[in-house]
């Protein structure tokens, strides 16, 4: 339903650690579904880098400033995603891009309450890096 916003146009960026040097980088995401959902029906997503997948535990998630790993999330049930925010999700990958076109790929899987499925919501985006 909002796939295409699951990686927001213009939000790929390197993030740099406290020396300067680029330690990742991040992208803002909409939640997937015409709900809010909390933060514990997030599973970890799939995220690929032009094929390359990354790793659950270099990925973070940040919602109205409180980062955690997508594990943490399974416990935070007084949080919810809620529809019109975006969330920064930053995934830990030392040197972050490098410049050129990337395609970053996303698979966001949410578990709705009546759903007897896992919802999964995938959207690739090719993004340029300065």
């Amino acid at each position: 339903m909002f796939d295409e916003m699951i990686i927001r146009e213009g939000s790929v960026r390197n993030v740099t650690g406290p020396d300067g040097e680029a330690v990742g980088f991040s992208f803002e995401a909409h939640i997937p579904y015409y709900r809010g959902l909390g933060l514990s029906m997030i599973e970890t997503p799939e995220v690929t880098i032009d094929g390359e997948a990354v790793p659950a535990e270099d990925l973070r998630f940040t919602y109205d400033g409180v980062t955690r790993t997508f594990a943490e999330l399974a416990d935070v049930s007084d949080v919810r995603w809620e529809l019109r925010t975006f969330a920064t999700i930053t995934v830990l990958r030392p040197g972050g891009l490098t410049p050129g076109e990337h395609d970053v790929h996303v698979n966001l899987r949410l578990r709705v309450s009546y759903l007897p499925f896992v919802s999964e919501n995938r959207f690739t985006r090719k993004v340029a890096v300065a």
